[in-house]
C-alpha cells in the first residue's frame, strides 16, 4: 500500500509545511534564545527536523507491515526498542555531522547537553507518527472492507435479480406452449404463427437477458412481441393501446419489467372474461419519475381474485432492489377496471 504523505501532492505539501514551520521554530529557539550565529541556529535546525521528516515517512512501511497477529506488549515492546533505535541513528548521525562541521567550541558543548531534551523530541515525534499511520490503516482498512462488502452486496444484488427476471420467461413460456397445443388441433395455421412469433420474442429475450436497464422503447418493442402471441391466442377479445410521447421512449427502465404487468392483466381480464377486454398502456413524465399506467376492465361478473400473482411480486422485489424505494408499484382495483401505476426514478430529465 502507497504512502499516505507521498502518493498525494496535497499532503506531501501539507506535510512539507509543517515541518518547516517546526524548523522555523526551533531555528527561532537557537538564534534569539541561545543566541547562537544564524548559520549555526540554520544548520542544527535544518538538519534535525528535515532529517527527521525522511524518517517519519519511512515509518509508513514499519507500521503497515507490522504483523496485525501480534499482542499488544509484543507491538508495544516492538516499537520501544525500534524508537530507540531510529532516535539513536537520528542524534548520532546528526552528532556527528555537526561536530565536525561546526567548530565551534560552545555550540558542541550545547550540543552535548541537548541530548536528553532532542530524545523527548524525538520521542514525542516518533509516537506521533506511529499514532497517526495507526489511524490511516484502520481507515484504509475500514474503507477496504466497505468496499468488499459493497461488491459483495451488489454481486448478491445482481443475481437476485438474475433470478427474479428469470422466472418470467418460463412461467410464459409454460403458458404459451399449452395455447400451442390446444391450437395444433383447433388451429393449426395460427399455432404455427403463433410458434414464429414465440420464437422471435425468446431470440429478443436471450439476447437481452443480461440487461438489468434498457430503455423504455426497447420495452415496449418486447411487449409488442408478447402481445401478438397474445393476440393469436385470444383474437379479438383482447385489444390493446399505447399511448406515450416520442420524448419519453429513451427513458431507462429496468429489462422486462413491464411484462408480468400486461401478463396480468391478460390472466385477470381475459382469461376470466368472455367479452373483449381492452389494455390500455399510458406513459408520461411526472417530475424526476417516469410513470407508467396499464388499465385493462374487468367483466364484472367474472370470479373475484384477491392478493398478487409472483408476476407482481417479483415485480416490487426487483424495483426495491434496484431504486431502494417502496411504493413505487400500486395496484387498484374495482368492479369493473383495474389499474396499474407504475413509477421509475429517472437520473435525469428524459
Amino acid at each position: 500500500m502507497l504512502n499516505p504523505i507521498t502518493s498525494n501532492k496535497q499532503y506531501l505539501i501539507n506535510y512539507a509545511v509543517v515541518w518547516s514551520i517546526i524548523t522555523g521554530a526551533h531555528f527561532c529557539v537557537l538564534h534569539w534564545y541561545y543566541n547562537f550565529a544564524i548559520g549555526i541556529a540554520a544548520a542544527d535546525s535544518l538538519l534535525f527536523n528535515v532529517f527527521f521528516a525522511f524518517l517519519g515517512i519511512s515509518l509508513w512501511y514499519l507500521v503497515r507491515y507490522t504483523s496485525s497477529n501480534q499482542s499488544f506488549i509484543s507491538l508495544f515492546t516492538s516499537h520501544i526498542v525500534t524508537s530507540l533505535i531510529i532516535i539513536g541513528f537520528w542524534l548520532i548521525s546528526g552528532y556527528l555531522i555537526l561536530k565536525y562541521a561546526i567548530g565551534d567550541v560552545e555550540y558542541l558543548s550545547f550540543l552535548e547537553s541537548s541530548f536528553p531534551w532532542r530524545i523527548v523530541s524525538g520521542m514525542f515525534y516518533y509516537s506521533l507518527f506511529i499514532l497517526v499511520y495507526y489511524v490511516v490503516v484502520y481507515y484504509q482498512d475500514i474503507q477496504t472492507k466497505i468496499k468488499e462488502e459493497a461488491n459483495l452486496k451488489f454481486l448478491i444484488r445482481e443475481v437476485e435479480l438474475n433470478a427474479l427476471k428469470n422466472q418470467i420467461n418460463p412461467h410464459f413460456l409454460f403458458n404459451s406452449l399449452n395455447s400451442v397445443s390446444s391450437l395444433t388441433i383447433t388451429n393449426p395455421e395460427k399455432a404455427q404463427e403463433m410458434i414464429i412469433k414465440l420464437a422471435e420474442y425468446l431470440r429478443y429475450s436471450l439476447s437481452n437477458e443480461e440487461e438489468q436497464i434498457t430503455t423504455l422503447k426497447t420495452e415496449l418493442e418486447n411487449i409488442q412481441l408478447y402481445l401478438e402471441i397474445e393476440k393469436i391466442r385470444f383474437g379479438d377479445r383482447l385489444n390493446f393501446k399505447f399511448e406515450c410521447a416520442e420524448e419519453l421512449l429513451q427513458a431507462q427502465i429496468p429489462a422486462m419489467i413491464l411484462q408480468p404487468l400486461f401478463e396480468n392483466a391478460i390472466k385477470h381480464g381475459v382469461y376470466e372474461s368472455v367479452d373483449t377486454i381492452d389494455v390500455y398502456f399510458i406513459g408520461e413524465q411526472v417530475e424526476n419519475h417516469l410513470q407508467i399506467m396499464l388499465i385493462n376492465n374487468l367483466d364484472p361478473a367474472a370470479k373475484n381474485t384477491k392478493g398478487e400473482g409472483i408476476g407482481l411480486r417479483n415485480t416490487r422485489e426487483r424495483l426495491f432492489l434496484i431504486y431502494k424505494e417502496k411504493n413505487l408499484l400500486r395496484l387498484n382495483k374495482s368492479a369493473d377496471k383495474f389499474t396499474i401505476n407504475l413509477k421509475i426514478p429517472q437520473n435525469d430529465s428524459c
